[in-house]
């Protein structure tokens, strides 16, 4: 028998002191607050979604922007993969000098998160970012969001395999679009400088009221269709 179970467990993936325990459950964020006693979705019946809904919407204002810094956290202390800083101090760096620039509650939160699914969604990421703060922020951020992508190709000169100039300046379809002009100030200005060593990054703490006050602006009903209601 190995002198150390505990190195044994981490070979065959098993987290130390949860090889073969149940999970438990979670707590609760408020006390006054039950649990659904019906552990498959396919038994829930009227009582059991009452008792969900009454409580989803405290638990998204309280938990929604909580969460979603919590995303980019995760890539706190990421490693580069060639830029001389990783994607989260892209996006505190972004975020930052939209700050420094004056810009709104809405237009810095909406740089702190934009490349926030850069690595795990990297073909997607515009969207990712989209679909996080859909419903959060207006419909020019989304835009932008969703388009900042194609508009960095004119940035990116001699990227391999990129010389068809109709994919590089995919861009001017939508020039005198009402979200044209921003979306080409941000990603010149904003994002692709925003890889500086010598910047001095604001702290993600400094943002985290920015951050609530966002989330907590928009609309507190969240959508009635099953998919958005349902875990």
């Amino acid at each position: 028998m190995s002198e150390n179970p505990e190195k044994d467990k981490r070979k065959t993936g098993d987290p130390p002191g949860r090889s073969g325990e149940p999970v438990g459950r979670s707590p609760l964020l408020r006390r006054d607050w039950g649990y659904v006693e019906i552990f498959n979705l396919d038994d829930f019946r009227r009582d059991d979604w009452a008792l969900l809904n009454s409580q989803r919407d405290d638990y998204l204002r309280d938990q929604r922007h909580i969460q979603a810094l919590d995303l980019l956290r995760a890539s706190r202390n990421a490693p580069s993969f060639g830029y001389a800083i990783n994607n989260y101090e892209h996006c505190l760096q972004t975020a930052t000098l939209l700050h420094r620039d004056g810009y709104d509650d809405e237009s810095i939160v909406t740089g702190l998160f934009h490349d926030v699914g850069f690595i795990v969604c990297p073909d997607e990421h515009g969207q990712f970012a989209a679909n996080l703060l859909r419903s959060v922020v207006s419909e020019k951020q989304i835009w932008m969001l969703e388009h900042h992508e194609i508009f960095q190709r004119i940035h990116l000169h001699e990227y391999p395999d990129w010389n068809e100039q109709n994919f590089i300046r995919e861009r001017d379809q939508w020039r005198g679009h009402e979200y044209f002009e921003w979306t080409e100030t941000f990603v010149e200005k904003y994002d692709i400088v925003a890889i500086d060593p010598n910047v001095e990054n604001l702290p993600i703490e400094f943002f985290e009221p920015i951050v609530q006050r966002v989330f907590s602006s928009a609309s507190e009903t969240p959508s009635s269709t099953p998919s958005a209601r349902t875990p």
